[in-house]
């Protein structure tokens, strides 16, 4: 054990140690209260949301880039979980790999370790999408309680991640004070991108989904 926290606060491993610490101390502040599990959840905005006429042509690519690193986030499944849960699904084989890795390298130099946490970073990315794959249709369950109770029929809604009739995609909206995200289809042929706004008419349970339609205010 005392091998273990020595090489736990050694330079190689201080990074992934820390990154451990705060998570451990983070919920620990769930546990006694003083915190919400959401506290730190992602939250995503429209890119163009406050773009001017003359940053058009720059706010289609930032468009474009958000809606990458949204499939990207999907993906790995955040904002399908909490954030600090699958937080806490990477730090501990980061900081296991990064333990094993410098030990057997013999490595004790601290940019050697911080160069180490890349592919390790990546590999703990991947085995955090799988230990968080199970917990998915739980937190759905759970948001979709939350919705059931908040009737998000028939209300106004804000895509978050692209959808159409055959792509699942993700939308927020506000009821009771609280922002919810729903899991959403298109519910006829029309493609709706991040940041359009849509009415939900129906919920899809064989999918486990609500269905939206685009939706214009001025009309």
């Amino acid at each position: 054990m005392t091998e273990l926290l020595r090489a736990a606060v050694s330079p190689p491993n201080l990074l992934s140690t820390g990154l451990l610490i705060f998570v451990l101390l983070y919920w620990l502040t769930v546990i006694i209260g003083l915190l919400d599990f959401k506290t730190l959840d992602l939250s995503t905005h429209p890119a163009d949301a406050h773009l001017g006429n003359s940053d058009l042509h720059h706010g289609h690519h930032a468009h474009l880039g958000v809606d990458w690193l949204n499939n990207a986030l999907a993906f790995f499944n955040l904002g399908r979980v909490p954030l600090m849960v699958f937080v806490g699904f990477v730090s501990l084989p980061l900081w296991v790999g990064s333990i094993l890795l410098n030990h057997y390298t013999h490595n004790s130099s601290f940019a050697l370790g911080l160069l180490f946490l890349v592919p390790l970073l990546l590999a703990s990315l991947f085995v955090a999408k799988v230990l968080t794959t199970p917990f998915v249709r739980l937190f759905a369950t759970l948001e979709q309680d939350a919705a059931a109770g908040a009737k998000p029929l028939g209300k106004v809604c804000t895509v978050l991640l692209p959808t159409s009739a055959d792509q699942l995609g993700q939308a927020t909206l506000r009821a009771e004070g609280a922002a919810l995200v729903l899991n959403v289809r298109a519910a006829s042929n029309a493609e709706l991108r991040k940041g359009d706004t849509a009415l939900v008419i129906d919920y899809d349970a064989q999918r486990r989904c609500y269905l939206i339609e685009p939706f214009d205010a001025a009309c």
